[in-house]
């Protein structure tokens, strides 16, 4: 076995000395010297100095490792016996003996590779695993998931790396990681030989031969000749064994920056809190903090303390070409983030200034920590594109010579870093490979392997700890106890005829993502024909309509409106349009559809009547079509719950107008000499002014649809608009590539923007000039967000509290009748510092206090009763506590680091116990479980907010090629050349098609945006929590009148928030019910 002895790189930290047993047995200074070494060098050569104490040859599988334990049976090496020994005995292994006949070759020692190695050798298999590398170097910090928390436990962490998740610490650096699998594969009798290069596969020559690899440089004969039935690919992204297709999945430019900083691991630094993990997406207010104070721009970071301080972010492009980070801008990525175009010591500035705004400059003087080359660890890199092979397994024959190969890691999937999921599931893929190759060693036929493996390939994506097994200690090698609901029958074997390949002849295929193009269009596209069939029978019997085609039949207006009022009835009678221009009428049906459809005009009301745009009108109707075609051609009105109907676009509308009206409310403007309103819910039909026309009042066109051509030209640029291409937004077209934030150029989604009344410019909420203050001092950011609410009159009861009426205002009577806010467990977590919900069998409440300080008091003294729940008294705690320590008595620090296994009421009462000042000091256990479940709860937050903001810039790149496609289309079409009827009707069908998609994707997005509102009122609400609470926690008596103040408006904002949640909640329930089959049935 070859090993090179090359050092990792200082960490700047002191190493941990080889500390010597007071034995004599030179064995155990060997071992001892294993479990304690923090280099590749110390541990290979420990290990090899154990094997020739022990007189054993390493790479001798299972029988190396079960002479080792024979042979040092003294108290620290019985302890990982035990673990090992535990998880070895599992059923699934046999004892060793599932797999002794398979010989397997791993390509890759990196976390995931040497994960499916150890499995392999508890399986009993023969396994080889080469490296090209000679040192682990990598400081990053890897986030874990509870079970690889729990799995790497059970294999001794806690024995090779003494601070291994203690506390509430959920993540390891990569190289502490591989470490640890180095000296655990290495005790089971993994054979491992560095730098290594595998460069492929070498057939056999001859019947009777076996698969062989080809590696560089030239390996030493014993490997050369070493053949294998298995190969497990975990060599990264860049390198994937031939015949597998690898799919490239494209979003925006994303450009991330890693840093590490020596941990001195001072008092100082041990007190720095981490951060699981905050995103621009739902705390705007931080980043634009930051934005002021050091000029850097980021979408999101994040913090871990581990063997270094090491930070991860997201940084936006504009922002490092003006602070010097970068050189030039350039279109291919490979040239902007390349050696030439980034500059170090600018790099290095940004990095240390956005560390030490994060963490309130509390880690001191920031040094970099040294990277393999000796350079300072920090590096700017794009995950603007991930790989994706799209299958997982294949098998090669030759020669009578079967080969299984099997991905893992990077190359299967290539990870999105903010969610943290790389280690996760690429050791719940190392896992599925293991069994794969059990499978395959059990005789099971090469498809019906596939398959299954297939199979479990297709859970890897949708996993995460809240669709997994509860009970983390039940995971194993058998799928079954890890994945609830499996079907191992999900692929068949007929469908992977294609991955078994009798000669290995195709090489990697990469291929563009085209499966990202939104969710799958129900239906099929219509037809100009059936479009206008559709039409007609929608219009029929209206007076004056007669609809012949899909140009001039809609040139006078009636004809839309007789559209809109049969999908929404009520808005307007046919008979007040008599009288009304052809203009006035079709205005008015424009933003009817808009306000209350969710159809967006894709024309002016100049351009349908003028009758000049026809392929305009037919994409718009097309939008009609494919919301609303499966509702029956009878009379009433349609569900807005009907399958298609662009419910959130709607919802997100009425938000952005609500935002528009309070803002010019704030800025003093007239608003019509009306009282303002507040918007009603998404799914009633809106009151927004005018709603309807007086009947002897005529329809008053809106100004915005009244210019000539508008969507003919962008608003911003002045170019042409084609028809994909158009964006409408306060009644202009616009390029989705203009419209942008007229500060930091970022792409304004829906609700997610305003129109500065002053300038006219489009800024994103973080940027936009609030009313009556500097642009500078400008830092609400989300805040100045409002959900469209009932009015106060059907504000709901509960949760609620009785404010103390404004001067000027008189009291809002009650109403007999409230409706209910439905909350999740998690959001009664977070609601619970207000105790909105009361015991049934309490007393009634008292009357409203006069001041909101006392109702606040109330509130927080009774949240420790939890939501109706008593609270257990601290001495029922103690007896807890002590019965556990009791029951499980803990035999090493290890075990005291495992979490208490919680219900959801006990979880409530010491979450509302751990909110009294001090209360949990005493109770660490329950602390610390406490903690990490927090962390957890945090973590999941963040990754929500990325998994949105990555689907965002999968959808705007998505949005991008249609776009192309369809300009191409639409010039095809509206040219004058002699091309035949036949082929302008496939041109025809092939644009809306682009339109449908384009309308699925717009859809799509907008749920986004309501997701989006959910995290920013969840995050709102916690901050606001925990202010309140600080001035709860002061004495009355010591409280001024500006804390006194102070208090009041944070405590307005807070019901404030809850209202706006509730109005979030009930939309969303309303649609959910809306959606449920119609009929009589059981209530849920």
């Amino acid at each position: 076995m070859t090993s090179a002895t090359c050092p990792c790189p200082s960490l700047g930290a002191p190493e941990v000395s080889m500390a010597s047993p007071t034995s004599t047995n030179p064995a155990h200074a060997h071992f001892e010297s294993i479990l304690q070494a923090q280099l590749c060098q110390d541990v290979l050569s420990s290990f090899q100095g154990l094997c020739r104490a022990l007189g054993l040859e390493p790479g001798g599988g299972l029988p190396q490792y079960h002479k080792i334990k024979a042979q040092l049976n003294y108290w620290s090496a019985k302890s990982l016996w035990a673990k090992l020994d535990k998880r070895a005995s599992q059923p699934v292994y046999q004892q060793g003996q599932a797999c002794t006949s398979t010989k397997c070759l791993v390509v890759g020692a990196g976390p995931c590779g040497l994960r499916a190695a150890v499995e392999l050798a508890m399986l009993g298999a023969r396994v080889v695993l080469v490296e090209k590398r000679t040192k682990f170097s990598r400081h990053n910090v890897l986030h874990l998931w509870p079970f690889t928390i729990h799995d790497l436990r059970a294999l001794g962490a806690k024995k090779f790396y003494g601070r291994f998740c203690t506390g509430s610490l959920d993540h390891i650096s990569i190289r502490q990681l591989q470490l640890l699998l180095l000296k655990v594969a290495l005790l089971l009798g993994v054979e491992i030989h560095w730098g290594v290069t595998f460069t492929g596969l070498q057939p056999p020559p001859r019947k009777g031969s076996g698969w062989r690899a080809q590696l560089q440089p030239s390996p030493p004969a014993q490997l050369a000749n070493y053949e294998f039935d298995v190969l497990i690919s975990a060599a990264g992204g860049k390198f994937v064994p031939e015949g597998f297709t690898v799919r490239e999945m494209r979003g925006k430019l994303a450009i991330g920056i890693t840093a590490n900083f020596v941990n001195r691991r001072t008092v100082e630094e041990t007190q720095v809190p981490e951060i699981s993990g905050v995103a621009r997406i739902y705390n705007q207010s931080f980043f634009q903090s930051l934005l002021k104070a050091t000029g850097i721009d980021l979408e999101n970071i994040v913090y871990y303390k581990d063997d270094t301080h090491y930070f991860v972010m997201t940084a936006k492009k504009q922002c490092l070409l003006r602070l010097g980070v970068l050189r030039q801008d350039w279109p291919e990525t490979d040239r902007l983030l390349g050696s030439a175009n980034v500059v170090p010591e600018a790099l290095q500035r940004f990095a240390r200034a956005a560390a030490d705004f994060a963490t309130h400059g509390k880690l001191g003087k920031l040094e970099f920590a040294q990277d393999a080359h000796g350079r300072p660890d920090v590096s700017a890199f794009d995950f603007t594109s991930m790989m994706r092979a799209e299958s997982s397994a294949r098998v090669q024959e030759k020669h009578g010579a079967r080969l299984l190969l099997g991905l893992v890691g990077d190359c299967l999937v290539e990870p999105f870093w903010p969610l943290g999921t790389g280690v996760a599931r690429g050791f719940l893929a190392a896992f599925d490979a293991a069994w794969m190759v059990k499978r395959w060693a059990e005789g099971a036929g090469p498809l019906e392997v596939l398959a299954e493996r297939e199979s479990l390939y297709q859970l890897l994506s949708q996993t995460s700890p809240e669709n997994m097994h509860r009970n983390v200690a039940q995971y194993g090698l058998d799928p079954a106890s890890r994945y609830p609901n499996l079907n191992l029958r999900a692929v068949t074997p007929s469908q992977v005829r294609d991955l078994y390949d009798v000669e290995a002849k195709e090489p990697v295929r990469r291929v563009s993502d085209k499966t990202d193009s939104g969710k799958p269009a129900t239906g099929s596209v219509a037809t100009q024909e059936e479009l206008l069939h559709w039409c007609q029978e929608q219009t029929a019997g209206y007076p004056g309509v007669h609809v012949t085609n899909l140009s001039s039949s809609w040139a006078d207006g009636l004809a839309l409106c007789a559209l809109v009022h049969r999908l929404r009835p009520g808005l307007l009678e046919p008979s007040e349009l008599q009288g009304v221009g052809a203009l006035e009428a079709t205005s008015w049906a424009l933003k009817m559809a808009e306000h209350e459809l969710g159809i967006t005009p894709v024309l002016s009301a100049q351009a349908m009547v003028a009758g000049n745009d026809p392929l305009g009108l037919i994409a718009y109707l097309s939008h009609f079509h494919s919301a609303f075609k499966s509702t029956p051609h009878n009379p009433g009105p349609v569900s807005q719950g009907s399958p298609g109907t662009a419910s959130a676009v709607l919802f997100l509308g009425k938000l952005q107008r609500t935002l528009q009206r309070t803002r010019v409310q704030g800025n003093g403007e007239d608003a019509g000499g009306k009282k303002p309103r507040v918007e009603v819910e998404a799914e009633t039909p809106s009151t927004e002014e005018p709603p309807v026309p007086e009947p002897d009042v005529p329809v008053t066109p809106a100004s915005q649809y009244q210019e000539a051509s508008a969507e003919d030209l962008c608003a911003l640029c002045g170019e042409h608009l084609y028809i994909l291409e158009r964006l409408c937004a306060n009644g202009r077209f616009f390029h989705r590539s203009c419209f942008r934030c007229h500060i930091c150029e970022a792409t304004l989604w829906p609700s997610g923007y305003g129109q500065h009344p002053g300038d006219g410019h489009f800024y994103c909420l973080q940027h936009l000039p609030q009313p009556g203050h500097k642009e500078d001092s400008s830092d609400r950011g989300p805040e100045s967000q409002d959900l469209p609410i009932h009015s106060e009159n059907n504000m709901p009861s509960r949760p609620s509290i009785p404010v103390a009426p404004q001067e000027g205002t008189s009291p809002v009577p009650s109403q007999p009748t409230r409706r209910l806010i439905r909350l999740s467990s998690p959001e009664r977590q977070r609601l619970s510092s207000l105790h909105l919900t009361p015991d049934p069998e309490m007393e009634a409440p008292p009357k409203p206090p006069r001041s909101c300080s006392v109702l606040a008091r109330q509130a927080l003294e009774g949240s420790f009763v939890g939501w109706g729940m008593p609270v257990q008294s601290p001495q029922v705690l103690v007896a807890v506590e002590k019965e556990e320590e009791e029951e499980s008595p803990c035999s090493s620090d290890e075990e005291a680091e495992e979490d208490v296994p919680l219900d959801s009421d006990t979880e409530q009462v010491l979450w509302n116990l751990a909110k009294n000042s001090g209360t949990m000091n005493s109770y660490p256990t329950w602390r610390r479980t406490l903690l990490r479940r927090a962390k957890e709860e945090e973590m999941k937050r963040f990754c929500k907010a990325q998994a949105i903001q990555r689907r965002q810039n999968e959808i705007e790149a998505a949005l991008r090629e249609l776009e192309a496609k369809g300009t191409e289309l639409e010039l095809a079409l509206r040219s004058r050349g002699s091309s035949p009827e036949q082929q302008k009707a496939l041109w025809l069908e092939q644009l809306l098609q682009l339109v449908q998609k384009k309308n699925s994707l717009v859809a799509e997005e907008a749920e986004l945006m309501i997701t989006v509102q959910e995290l920013n009122l969840e995050e709102k609400q916690w901050q606001l929590d925990q202010e309140l609470r600080t001035y709860m926690n002061q004495e009355e008596a010591l409280k001024t009148a500006a804390d006194q103040q102070a208090e009041d408006e944070v405590l307005r904002k807070l019901v404030d928030v809850v209202n706006q949640r509730d109005a979030l909640i009930r939309f969303q329930e309303e649609r959910r019910l809306s959606e449920l089959p119609s009929g009589p049935g059981p209530q849920g």
